[in-house]
């Protein structure tokens, strides 16, 4: 839905409402400039899965878990 500020701010509750109900996200213009964007919450707060969980599992193990990326002689030269 895209609507003026000026009509958002007559009709705020009705479209809130409108967004809780499975709605569409609202895009707010002024002189038909998008200025926000108005969109249905995905998840309580405190629900949220924290990025590192939701990443688990998605990665592709290339080496051995005893292999290493470096070589013998590049622990050498750190010293």
């Amino acid at each position: 839905m895209y609507i003026s500020i000026t009509q958002f701010r007559a009709q705020c509750l009705q479209l809130i409402r409108q967004l809780e109900g499975g709605g569409e996200p609202i895009e707010i213009h002024r002189r038909g400039k998008v200025v926000a964007r108005l969109l249905p919450a995905s998840k309580v707060e405190g629900d949220a899965i924290p990025a590192w969980e939701q990443l688990r599992g998605s990665g592709e193990l290339q080496m051995e878990p005893e292999e290493s990326v470096l070589q013998a002689s590049e622990f050498e030269a750190a010293r």
